[in-house]
């Protein structure tokens, strides 16, 4: 086990922890999308269905949250089982609520931003989620803008995702991107994807191939003691494509409706994810899965050609 600081906090699967060791490909998993990113009981079946899709590509993978009090890499099927039936009862958990989660012994499931704090804990440089957090719509009134955006910043973990999440104001976390010094990389594309379609029309800032292209250049960055991640971002495979012009008007439908109920800050997700579930007939969720399936199957293959350098 890595001697780092928390691990007086930190408990690390045996699988998973063999695998550190052993120096083979590990894959971060959060765990805020099985409590609050999708309905039980399909968080549970997609939660185990991403793992089963990173052992299969010949990976170890570890699903993050806090667990009793504990920092927990790697939960067993009957925790996410647990996780999943508990749902937003279960305390969404970013770098601010940490130590607060862990004194009174809760459990939590880990934003974008906890998850790649606990997996650089543990020793894990390759992480795969949904979309990332960013800077919302808005926010010259309300300031509102993702903590995962400053962990980007200072953590050094590779995020694959499938862009900034819709529901935000994309032009203005790619800013927020550059500014902060986090590279964002399109995986077979010139453009960010914007999670439920293929593209958002913004270009990112380096376009690769490849997983072993992704690998290197986290490889260089570690070596060259630079903080912070990257943002390596996936289109949605085309079958499963929600069309961009559709969705943007459900998203501005959804946060009128989630401004007339003043509804801010942790809940703002949730209740917009939620509301475009219904607006689209459960298209969009489905959409949610595909997307996070395609994103551990590029992330595992990127932790084993990382594996290998």
């Amino acid at each position: 086990m890595p001697d780092k600081p928390g691990n007086d906090y930190l408990d690390i699967a045996a699988d998973v922890a063999a695998a550190i060791g052993a120096g083979d490909a590990v894959v971060a998993l959060e765990s805020t999308i099985i409590s609050h990113g999708m309905p039980y009981p399909r968080n549970v079946e997609t939660a185990l269905a991403v793992q089963n899709v990173i052992r299969e590509g010949g990976a170890v993978p570890a699903t993050i949250a806090i667990w009793q009090g504990r920092l927990k890499v790697g939960l067993s099927d009957s925790e996410i089982r647990q996780l999943g039936a508990q749902g937003p009862k279960v305390l969404k958990t970013s770098r601010r609520d940490l130590p607060f989660v862990i004194a009174n012994r809760k459990n939590g499931a880990t934003t974008v931003a906890a998850t790649m704090i606990i997996a650089a804990m543990a020793g894990i440089r390759v992480f795969a989620t949904g979309g990332i957090g960013g800077v919302h719509r808005g926010v010259a009134e309300t300031m509102d803008i993702s903590a995962d955006l400053e962990e980007l910043a200072q953590t050094s973990v590779a995020v694959v995702c499938a862009g900034v999440k819709s529901v935000l104001d994309i032009g203005r976390t790619l800013e927020y991107l550059e500014t902060v010094g986090v590279p964002v990389v399109g995986y077979r594309t010139d453009t960010l994807p914007a999670f439920y379609a293929r593209s958002s029309g913004f270009p990112v800032d380096y376009r690769i191939d490849s997983a072993a292209e992704a690998a290197a250049a986290l490889r260089i960055k570690l070596d060259l003691q630079l903080p912070g991640g990257l943002v390596i971002a996936v289109p949605i495979p085309k079958q499963h494509a929600l069309n961009g012009d559709d969705i943007n008007d459900i998203i501005a439908e959804a946060i009128g409706e989630m401004n007339r109920q003043g509804i801010t800050g942790k809940e703002t997700t949730p209740f917009l994810l939620a509301k475009i579930a219904e607006r689209t007939d459960g298209e969009s969720l489905e959409a949610n899965i595909q997307l996070v399936m395609n994103n551990a199957r590029l992330a595992t293959d990127i932790a084993i050609q990382f594996a290998k350098l």
